[in-house]
C-alpha cells in the first residue's frame, strides 16, 4: 500500500477520502487555496501545501502546482477526488510522467468519456443503449439546427466536453433552439474551455438511473448495483437513493452488464459510475460516464458495506479486485440528500458568509446515520466554490425506514449563518408521492407547490418561544449579580421588545408569573416555561405542551435561531424607529443579489430599455443569473463592467422611470452551469454530476 498520498481537492470530498487513508495507515498531504487555509481538510491531513490565490483556476486547477507539490512531500500517488482536475485526461498522463500514480483510470479512458459525442459512439460499439440524437463534429448552428427539427422536439443540448449539467438546455420548439444553443455553449466554454455540444432526443417523465461500476488493473470488474438520482432542479441532484426502487433483478442485471460492456470498451480502471436514462417502460439509455467518485458514493456504500475510496486506494496500488460479483450483495436501503447554502425561496442563489453555528446530528454511533461535510462553525463559505455543507445520509432495512430515519436527521441539523435548503428538502421528503417512490426527473417541477414555502404555520409559537427565552436570558444574567432585578412594587415584571421575520415587525409584552412567562401580542397569548438542557437544546413548555426546541442566539446581530417542528425560524430584535430614518428615499438601483462576478453588461449609459429587458448577466459558483429591468426607463449609470466582483447589495446600474409605478427587480433563467452545480460542484468540483 501507499504510504503517502495527496489529496487535489477540497471540502468533504477531501476530508473523506482523508479519513479512510487514516484507517489504512496511509499519510496525506492537503492542498489549499488562499481562501482554505483553515479548512477542515487542512487540518486533518498530516502535511499541507499552499497552491495560490482564492479561485480555482488560480489555485486547485493548475496541473504544475499539485504535481510539484506531489513531489515536494514525497506522496506516491495523487486522489483527485470529484470536480477539479479528476476528470482531466492530461492531468492523469502528467502524473503518470511525473512518476506519480493517478487514482483513477488512464489519460486515455478519461479522454475516450470525457467527449459525450466520441462516448456515444464507443458505446454504440459496445452495444450500449442510446438515446436517439446528433453526436458529429459539425458545429455549424443552422446544422446544427436541422439535426434538431430532425430529431424532433422536445430536446436536449449538452455540452460534450462537460458534465454535472454544464452547458445543458432542454428546447421545445425550433424557435427557441438558436437562444438555447448561444447559452449552453456560453456556459461549455466558460466551464470547459470548449463549446462543443450534442443533441439528444429528450426522454418524456424518465428516471436518472446510474451504475457504479469498479474495475482493476487485470481485466476484473463488477458493478456494484444502482442508484436513483431522479429527484433534480435543473439537471442538479438533490436526493439520491440506492438501490433505486421498483428495479427488478433483472433489470438490474441488464443495466449492470451494459455498464460493464462501457467500462471494459474504455480499458477502464478504478471506480467509475455509467449514467442511463430510464423509461416507464424499463427501457434504458446510456447518457454518459463519470471517470471518477460520484458525490452519491455513500448511498453504495451503505447498502453494500464497500468502503469504495479503500477500493480505489487498492486498485490503484496494483491490488486485484477485493470482490467478485457473486459476493457482492445488498441489503437494505439509503438515501442522501445534499446540504447547499442557497436560498431556495430566493430562485436558489447561493449564500455565502460565516457559519456562525453548525450542528449535526450524532452519527458517530449509529451505523444507519452518516454526514459527510467538509465544515465546521466558524468556516466561510466562499462564493469561489460550490457551496455545499454537507451530504446527510441514512440507511434502513427498507426505503420507509430510511426516508424517516433521514427525515429525523434534517431536523436534528442546525446551522446559523448563510441561508441554506435544508427545509426545502425536508418537504422534498414529506411529499406523499416520494414516499411512494413515483420518482421522475420532473419531479420538482411537478410538484412545486407543495416545495413552496407559505408563512411558517409556527411563527406565532416561534415568537413566544424567542421573546420569553430573550427575557429569561436577560433575566438569568442580571439577577447573579443583581438578585432584586425582577421585582417591582405590588407590580409584575414586564417587558416589551419588537421582533422582526422577514421584514415584519411583531411588538410583544412578556410578564414573569409563577409558571415562567406569559407572552402577549395583539390578539394572542402564550404561557412559556424554559426548561435548560445540554448546549443549545432546551425543553421548552407553550401553554401546557412540551416541545424540543434548539436555540442559537447572536448577540451581536441580536437575532436568536429557533429550530422545532423540522424547522428553522431566524428572529431578529428589532431597533426602534425615532422617527429619523427617511422612509421617502426611490432607490433606482438594480442591485447584486449575491456575491459574484459581472459577465455581461448587456446595455449602455443613456439607453432606453423597457421593462422585462434583460440587463445585467451575473455569475457566481459556476451559476448564472440574468437580472431584467424592473419597469420602463433609461439607464443612467453603470457602476461595473464586464469581469468584475460584486459584493451581494451593492448597485450595478441606476435605472431612471419612465413610469410611475416601479417593480422589483427580477432574476430570470437562474442556471447552474453545472447546472446547478453538480455539487457535486462548482468550478472547484468542476464538471460533476
Amino acid at each position: 500500500m501507499f504510504h503517502k498520498i495527496l489529496i487535489a481537492n477540497r471540502g468533504e470530498i477531501a476530508c473523506r477520502v482523508i479519513r479512510t487513508a487514516k484507517k489504512l495507515g496511509v499519510q496525506t498531504v492537503a492542498v489549499y487555496s488562499d481562501a482554505d487555509a483553515n479548512a477542515q481538510h487542512v487540518q486533518l491531513a498530516d502535511e499541507a501545501v499552499y497552491l495560490g490565490a482564492a479561485p480555482a483556476k488560480e489555485s486547485y486547477l493548475v496541473m504544475d502546482k499539485v504535481i510539484n507539490a506531489a513531489k515536494r512531500t514525497g506522496a506516491q500517488a495523487i486522489h483527485p477526488g470529484y470536480g477539479f482536475l479528476s476528470e482531466n485526461a492530461d492531468f492523469a498522463d502528467a502524473c503518470d510522467q511525473a512518476g506519480i500514480k493517478f487514482i483513477g483510470p488512464s489519460g486515455t479512458s478519461i479522454a475516450a468519456m470525457g467527449s459525450k459525442s466520441k462516448a456515444k459512439a464507443l458505446m454504440e460499439e459496445a452495444n450500449v443503449p442510446l438515446v436517439p440524437g446528433y453526436h458529429g463534429d459539425i458545429q455549424d448552428p443552422d446544422v446544427l439546427k436541422q439535426h434538431a427539427m430532425d430529431i424532433g422536439f422536445p430536446l436536449l443540448i449538452k455540452a460534450s466536453a462537460g458534465g454535472g449539467g454544464k452547458g445543458m438546455r432542454v428546447v421545445h420548439s425550433g424557435s427557441e433552439f438558436i437562444a438555447a444553443l448561444d447559452a449552453a455553449k456560453r456556459e461549455a466554454i466558460n466551464a470547459f474551455g470548449d463549446d462543443k455540444v450534442l443533441l439528444e432526443r429528450y426522454v418524456l417523465d424518465p428516471r436518472h438511473v446510474e451504475i457504479q461500476v469498479f474495475c482493476d488493473q487485470f481485466g476484473h470488474g463488477v458493478y456494484l448495483f444502482e442508484r436513483d438520482c431522479s429527484i433534480q432542479r435543473r439537471h442538479q441532484k438533490v436526493v439520491e437513493e440506492a438501490p433505486a426502487p421498483g428495479v427488478s433483478e433483472e433489470l438490474r442485471q441488464r443495466m449492470g452488464e451494459a455498464a460493464l460492456r462501457a467500462a471494459h470498451a474504455i480499458g477502464y480502471e478504478g471506480a467509475g459510475t455509467v449514467e442511463f436514462l430510464l423509461d416507464k417502460s424499463g427501457e434504458f439509455f446510456f447518457m454518459e460516464m463519470n471517470t471518477r467518485l460520484q458525490v452519491e458514493h455513500p448511498v453504495t456504500e451503505m447498502i453494500s458495506g464497500v468502503d469504495l475510496v479503500a477500493w480505489q486506494l487498492k486498485v490503484a496500488n496494483g491490488e486485484i479486485l477485493p470482490k467478485t460479483q457473486d459476493q457482492l450483495s445488498i441489503r437494505g436501503h439509503a438515501i442522501e440528500v445534499r446540504l447547499y447554502a442557497e436560498d431556495p425561496d430566493n430562485e436558489f442563489l447561493p449564500s455565502v458568509g460565516r457559519i456562525e453555528h453548525l450542528q449535526f446530528p450524532q452519527a458517530s454511533h449509529r451505523v444507519w446515520a452518516r454526514v459527510d461535510s467538509g465544515v465546521v462553525s466558524g468556516d466561510e463559505v466562499s462564493m469561489h466554490y460550490d457551496p455545499m455543507i454537507a451530504k446527510v445520509i441514512a440507511w434502513g432495512e427498507d426505503r420507509s425506514q430510511a426516508l424517516e430515519r433521514l427525515k429525523g436527521m434534517l431536523r436534528q441539523t442546525y446551522l446559523v449563518g448563510p441561508t441554506t435548503n435544508r427545509d426545502y428538502l425536508l418537504r422534498i421528503l414529506s411529499v406523499p408521492a416520494f414516499a411512494q417512490a413515483e420518482l421522475t426527473t420532473h419531479f420538482i417541477e411537478e410538484h412545486q407547490q407543495a416545495l413552496v414555502e407559505a408563512e411558517h404555520p409556527a411563527l406565532d409559537t416561534a415568537i413566544a418561544i424567542g421573546s420569553a427565552w430573550l427575557v429569561d436570558q436577560r433575566h438569568t444574567e442580571t439577577a447573579s449579580s443583581h438578585p432584586l432585578t425582577n421585582w417591582r412594587m405590588n407590580l409584575p415584571a414586564t417587558e416589551s421588545l419588537v421582533l422582526k421575520s422577514h421584514d415584519a415587525n411583531y411588538p410583544v409584552t412578556v410578564t414573569v408569573n409563577e409558571q415562567g412567562y406569559r407572552v402577549a401580542r395583539i390578539g394572542k397569548g402564550h404561557q412559556v416555561r424554559i426548561e435548560k438542557r445540554k448546549g443549545f437544546d432546551h425543553a421548552i413548555w407553550i401553554d401546557g405542551q412540551k416541545i424540543p426546541v434548539h436555540i442559537y442566539y447572536d448577540q451581536v446581530q441580536a437575532r436568536i435561531a429557533l429550530f422545532f417542528d423540522g424547522s428553522q425560524l431566524l428572529l431578529e430584535q428589532a431597533k426602534p424607529d425615532l422617527g429619523l430614518q427617511d422612509h421617502s428615499a426611490d432607490d433606482h438601483g438594480i442591485t447584486a443579489p449575491m456575491h459574484g462576478n459581472v459577465v455581461s453588461v448587456l446595455v449602455a449609459e443613456g439607453q432606453q430599455v423597457e421593462k422585462g429587458q434583460a440587463l445585467v448577466i451575473m455569475e457566481a459558483m459556476k451559476m448564472e443569473h440574468t437580472l431584467t429591468a424592473p419597469h420602463d426607463g433609461v439607464v443612467s449609470h453603470i457602476a461595473y463592467r464586464d469581469g468584475d466582483q460584486v459584493e451581494e447589495g451593492r448597485a450595478l446600474l441606476e435605472l431612471d422611470e419612465l413610469t410611475e409605478m416601479a417593480e422589483q427587480p427580477q432574476i430570470i433563467g437562474s442556471t447552474n452551469q453545472s447546472t446547478a452545480r453538480e455539487q457535486e460542484t462548482p468550478e472547484e468540483n468542476e464538471g460533476i454530476s
